[in-house]
């Protein structure tokens, strides 16, 4: 069993590193299936909460280590990956895919609040905690989930039973995704939509993304990894001191939102365009999962089976409403199925479901899972308050 903090800590990285890796090392036609149902992400999850469950670390003794380090890079994590989020370069999209966007975002969360309403009598106490971290995921990524659970100081073991229901009901909704795009000229016809404007969006966004050649170098790395962490450490300090003079809301929600803005408005400068933010975002979102997994014991997960119904009856309320808005506002299913999956898949499915659809639209997908980014922290803290109003 291992006691000593910086052996944890070295472990849970080198073990996140393996499995992360795995897609390129395994190859053939069964490996990309299994990696469809089961990314990297879910398998350091799940690893880690393995062998957490099997005692492998001293949960008492690395305590101080993970206390340390886990918010801190979380906070430099959710800069670095916000330095991607241009909002001129979102405004190109132009009005009908940001309302799009929207509106798959507001019936996320209308979907949480109802859903929440209806189960929150089984689902445990303090659930809407948990699910308001996955609501940060499902309008955004992983980086604003692990926000919300920070500034909400949700358990690992509640925040296990979110896990599982995220990554069953996000990739049942993915292959669902994938289905119905097939079916793009009957669903236009239906809804009268005009296709013209994305097309020419897409070529647009493609012929940018093209011309930015530059390379990743040491020197990027090294820049951006100390700016994270700076911009951390002094956001921490910040929210403690905001919060001694407005203390409705606590330091961690302060510090959020500290980053957050931060990282929204130098993604607007130069500094925004230094190469190796998703590379590096990617690295600290994989180490912090790992850390935060590694206190989650899966002897304590036996209520999953109303989470998962739980995340059903999201999802078909927020199809549900998409459809009928697509009707009324008469929107093409390439704008309600990406802006949905940007969403809930975020920039790993949403330039794949664009693939499928149009070559062309990929960067598309692609900056709309990016506005996911900036919207999805203070939409899952709105959405998470609402439903704490039913307990």
């Amino acid at each position: 069993m291992i006691k000593e903090g910086f052996l944890y800590i070295a472990a849970l990285v080198f073990i996140a590193a393996i499995l992360v890796s795995l897609p390129k090392i395994l190859k053939g036609k069964a490996a990309d299936t299994f990696f469809k149902f089961a990314p990297p992400i879910v398998l350091i999850y799940l690893g880690l909460m393995l062998l957490c469950t099997f005692k492998l670390w001293d949960l008492e003794a690395t305590t101080d280590a993970y206390n340390a380090l886990k918010n801190p890079l979380l906070y430099a994590m959710l800069f670095i990956m916000l330095l991607r989020c241009d909002l001129r370069k979102i405004l190109k999209l132009g009005p009908k895919m940001l309302i799009g966007f929207f509106s798959a975002t507001i019936s996320i969360g209308l979907g949480f609040v109802v859903s929440y309403a209806i189960m929150h009598a089984v689902l445990g106490e303090g659930a809407w905690k948990a699910l308001g971290s996955l609501c940060g995921s499902w309008m955004g990524g992983g980086g604003n989930m692990l926000a919300i659970q920070a500034a909400l100081n949700v358990d690992e073991a509640t925040m296990a039973y979110a896990l599982v229901m995220d990554s069953i009901c996000a990739t049942l909704y993915v292959m669902f995704l994938l289905w119905i795009i097939g079916f793009s000229k009957q669903f236009n016809k239906w809804t009268k939509a005009d296709t013209r404007v994305i097309d020419e969006v897409g070529l647009a966004l493609e012929a940018e993304a093209r011309a930015n050649t530059k390379p990743i170098t040491w020197q990027n790395i090294a820049i951006l990894m100390g700016s994270g962490l700076l911009v951390s450490a002094l956001s921490q300090e910040a929210g403690t001191l905001i919060n001694t003079y407005a203390p409705f809301f606590d330091k961690a929600t302060w510090t959020v939102l500290i980053v957050t803005v931060l990282g929204v408005v130098l993604a607007m400068t130069p500094f925004g365009k230094i190469k190796g933010t998703e590379e590096i975002s990617n690295v600290l979102l994989y180490i912090v999962v790992a850390l935060i997994a590694s206190r989650a014991d899966l002897g304590s997960i036996g209520n999953a089976p109303v989470w998962l119904l739980t995340g059903l009856i999201i999802l078909v309320i927020h199809v549900a409403i998409m459809i009928l808005l697509a009707k009324l506002l008469k929107m093409d299913i390439f704008t309600c199925a990406v802006a949905s999956l940007a969403n809930i898949g975020g920039t790993a499915t949403a330039p794949v479901l664009a693939g499928a659809y149009s070559s062309a639209l990929v960067p598309v997908g692609i900056i709309m899972a990016l506005l996911g980014y900036v919207v999805g922290t203070g939409g899952g803290l709105i959405v998470a308050n609402l439903m704490s109003i039913f307990g």
